[in-house]
């Protein structure tokens, strides 16, 4: 076989040229995969070679190979870094299955309490769980055991000793058959140190032991190191599905149930370590100091970046949860965490530098990252690399990690940690004491917060979570005396803040993000229903970090892909339980309300876009809820279910509110013997789904009260039922009221027949023949009796329920569908009372003037009404106030009507 010319420079290929040269051919052309690596070891053996030097050879031998491809052809990183991990997940294999054969004669198989073979998993770290071995890279390793107990003895009954003590010799004999060198070198450099307590724990923890480690002792740097951990060894209990239970013990520590900003800190202190590590290293060795691993805008920075990311919102966006680098970053864009932009100069980057970092160790098979100062192998490098000299490719490298570390810097750009042993223990500038800074607050933030100075929650707080405490809280002193923010938003602060003390992550987050922490205030400020909601979904605040946000809307289409894409990413890890689902359902709802709150206080949309918005969300849960309650269903016979769901009310005329309930009627449209059956079961789990209380809340409260024959009718009927009901077939039909409703209703779900046929029902309903002056009376009455039941006190005026109010004018329209849409089709469209009044008039249904004077007055009601909830105040009102809005509504129904309401 031929060499290439630029492969024989490297030292490393050389030595394995004159010593290997017999065996080279042992291993089959091309990137060797695990069938090329088993063929070779086989051939080793078979030539006399034991098992540890047939392995020894073998890595020699792939490494090589390489060499020569990644050198000469540009072998693509990704299948370098493959061939890496498929060598070390070989090796380990065959190590860990000779070193239990060894020690089975002697001591028996280690025993469960149940009797079955206690089993060991070997968990690969860093680069190796994530497949991203490099070529001379030493392999992180934690040694985890199922069940504790003790072995079966040899035939004879002895040389019992309990699993513990078993898998710490496979643990050593593991590392003498890998790790240890030899006349043919290593396999690789085997690296312990990540397993629980360090160099100082155990070689090999139990299942339970881990998890109570991770739970009691785990520390945030080793949450970002069990994000890419992997059993790699032995292939059967990770092909049989026995590791996920490891991975029940390992997920919820690595990704946490709400936001975890606290993990920027950690970072930021472990990074700081790194690089001073980096320059003591280099202190008198300047070449040491173009690290293309550790120094700034090196390897290890993307990583960290990347990292960070996952390790904060991977507890929200289970796609996010990837070990690879290369795989997080497209996800990371889809997730709106990062710009698709900086996330491919990510890429490049990373693969740049990787290519460099192998050449680096192909040239004498080193552990190193750092460049060469012989100039003759720093051409080498460069020349593999396609470029014409080293200063081009020191150039290119230098446009890389300005990048690299840019980005990271933007990402940890926040503040640095508190130093515990700084100002003789006192906290030091920014970091003022609550009862320091009382003096300079306003009166009511003053009084508030005085009761935080002996509060139970506060004292328990963590030295380094009452730190941020107090910064966050200084922050916040300024900005109200700076006029930023108001005094009034600083005590809403206050009261959202303290049930939340213990969870330290969202001071984190406001700390980390001043403009989350100045928005926060902004919407605090602007009215009182945001605080309520806030404490209920406390995470929703992240989404205040989007500066597109507020010029964003809601958008269906996106939001239905998004939850599909994270339930398909819960499923592939095996975590697409119910109540996960149920969660994740109920996050995504969270966050779009917020946002859409976020947007309507700030004055972004209208109150008519906000009722779009929410609408359109409700729809869209309804959507996604009813397929994954369907894909759940035992009782399912189709594939799609052929099954509607019909709104009325808010819903229905699209003018939903925030906490609005839905009116909803479920029908289906399946000639099945057992459909009634099977849509009620559907039905039954669709509403448990919308209104069970998880620890996310609930999404939303249903009533089916306007079904046919109300409550005492059947949860669910076939649309043909429906249909008669409607139109007065048969004996069993609806009232008036409920044709009133129809002026409203809406279907939200349903195949594109079944919604033809229910637009042709609603049509044939609201347009059918009545008799108008008996329609009035009927509606006059029922408007009569509504006031009756509920009335306002005094000369109060109410907005929705007094004469001149929003339901004079609701029940003025409906009778105008219900009596005038046969002659009249442009009525029968659901677009809305203010669009149809102004229909009505230009019709000339109503007098000139009366009917958009009723739709302004109709917007303004809207308006107050929906900024008095925002505010949590009464929408009784004084009975000068809206004096022209009450006028135009009570000309509106005297001149229908005739009478006053």
């Amino acid at each position: 076989m031929t060499r290439p010319s630029l492969a024989t420079y490297s030292r490393f290929a050389q030595r394995v040229r004159r010593r290997y040269e017999a065996e080279l051919a042992l291993l089959a052309p091309g990137v060797p995969d695990p069938a090329q690596l088993q063929a070779t070891f086989d051939a080793l053996q078979a030539q006399g070679q034991n098992p540890a030097n047939a392995l020894r050879i073998t890595r020699q031998l792939v490494i090589e190979r390489l060499l020569c491809l990644d050198c000469a052809q540009q072998l693509p990183l990704a299948l370098v870094t493959q061939a890496m991990t498929d060598l070390a997940e070989f090796a380990l294999n065959r190590a860990l299955a000779q070193a239990q054969a060894a020690l089975d004669p002697s001591h028996g198989e280690p025993r469960t309490p149940t009797g079955q073979r206690a089993q060991v998993w070997v968990v690969g770290m860093g680069k190796l769980g994530a497949r991203e071995l490099n070529v001379s890279s030493d392999i992180d390793l934690i040694y985890v055991y199922d069940e504790d107990g003790e072995t079966a003895g040899d035939a004879q009954g002895r040389g019992r000793i309990t699993n513990h003590e078993y898998f710490g010799k496979v643990v050593r004999a593991v590392y003498a058959l890998v790790g240890d060198t030899t006349e043919h070198g290593f396999v690789f450099r085997v690296d312990l140190a990540l397993r629980p307590n360090g160099n100082s724990g155990p070689a090999a923890v139990s299942l339970d032991a881990l998890e109570e480690y991770l739970h009691v002792q785990g520390r945030e740097w080793e949450r970002f190191a069990w994000l890419k951990s992997r059993v790699v060894a032995p292939f059967e209990s990770v092909t049989s599905g026995a590791t996920q239970a490891l991975r029940k013990v390992v997920m919820p520590f690595v990704f946490r149930r709400y936001l975890d900003y606290s993990v920027f800190d950690s970072l930021r202190i472990l990074h700081r370590q790194i690089r001073e590590h980096s320059a003591k290293r280099s202190a008198g060795r300047p070449e040491r100091a173009n690290d293309v691993k550790l120094s700034r805008g090196g390897i290890r920075e993307i990583e960290f970046t990347v990292q960070l990311l996952q390790v904060v919102r991977g507890g929200h966006f289970p796609e996010l949860r990837t070990r690879p680098t290369l795989s997080a970053l497209p996800r990371l864009v889809r997730a709106n965490l990062m710009s698709g932009q900086t996330a491919q100069a990510l890429a490049r980057a990373y693969v740049f530098l990787r290519q460099i970092e192998h050449r680096i160790q192909y040239l004498d098979d080193q552990q190193t990252h750092v460049l060469p100062t012989q100039d003759q192998d720093l051409n080498w490098i460069a020349e593999t690399m396609g470029f014409a000299s080293s200063q081009a490719l020191l150039s290119q490298l230098d446009v890389h990690r300005e990048l690299v570390a840019q980005e990271f810097d933007k990402l940890l750009g926040g503040p640095e940690p508190e130093c515990k042993g700084c100002h003789n223990g006192k906290p030091g500038n920014g970091s003022q004491t609550i009862e320091e800074l009382l003096p300079q607050l306003g009166e009511a933030f003053r009084q508030r917060l005085a009761s935080w100075c002996q509060h139970p929650r506060v004292l328990a707080l963590r030295d380094e979570a009452r730190a941020r405490l107090q910064r966050l809280l200084a922050r916040t002193a300024q900005w109200v005396d700076e006029g930023r923010v108001t005094e009034e938003a600083a005590v809403r602060l206050v009261d959202w803040m303290e049930p939340l003390l213990r969870r330290e992550s969202y001071l984190a987050l406001l700390l980390e993000r001043p403009q989350v922490h100045e928005r926060l205030l902004r919407l605090l400020g602007a009215a009182r229903w945001p605080a309520r909601y806030l404490l209920r979904h406390p995470g929703v605040i992240d989404e205040l970090a989007s500066p597109a946000m507020m010029e964003e809307r809601f958008n269906a289409e996106e939001f239905e892909a998004e939850l599909d894409h994270r339930r398909t990413a819960l499923t592939g890890t095996g975590e697409d339980d119910e109540e996960t689902q149920l969660n994740l359902l109920r996050r995504a709802h969270h966050a779009e309300v917020f946002r859409t709150l976020a947007r309507d206080v700030e004055g972004k949309l209208s109150v008519e876009q906000v009722a779009d918005d929410l609408s359109a969300l409700a729809d869209a849960v309804l959507r996604v809820t009813t397929r994954w309650c369907w894909s759940h269903l035992k009782k399912a016979h189709r594939a799609q279910p052929r099954f509607g769901i019909i709104a009325y009310g808010k819903l229905g005329g699209k003018e939903l509110g925030y906490g609005s309930d839905l009116d909803l009627v479920f029908v289906f449209d399946d000639d099945d013997e057992n459909a009634p059956e099977i849509y009620a079961a559907l039905v039954r789990k669709l509403i448990n789904w919308l209104t069970v209380k998880t620890g996310e809340g609930d999404l939303y409260e249903i009533d089916t009260a306007l079904r046919p024959n109300g409550n005492a009718g059947l949860l669910i009927t076939s649309f043909a039922a429906y249909a008669n009901y409607q139109q007065q077939r048969g004996s069993n039909t609806a009232w008036t009221w409920e044709h009133q409703a129809m002026t409203r209703a809406r279907c939200v779900l349903g195949d594109a027949s079944l919604r033809e046929r229910f637009d042709a029902v609603r049509k044939a309903v609201i347009s059918a023949p009545r008799d108008a002056n008996s329609l009035r009376t009927e509606i006059a009455a029922m408007r009569e009796r509504m006031a009756s039941a509920k009335p306002v006190r005094g000369d109060k005026f109410d907005i929705k329920y007094s004469a001149g109010g929003m339901i004079d004018a609701e029940f003025v329209m409906q009778f105008l569908v219900l009596s005038q849409s046969a002659a009249h089709p442009e009525l029968m469209a659901n677009a809305g009372n203010i669009a149809l009044l102004e229909r009505a008039e230009i019709l000339g249904l109503l007098p000139a003037g009366v009917g958009h004077g009723a739709a302004s007055a109709y917007r303004a009601l809207r308006q107050v009404q929906h900024k008095a909830r925002l505010n949590e105040e009464s929408i009784q009102l004084a009975p000068q106030d809206m004096q022209t809005e009450r006028a135009a509504i009570l000309a509106l129904w005297h001149a229908v009507f005739g009478i006053t309401s």
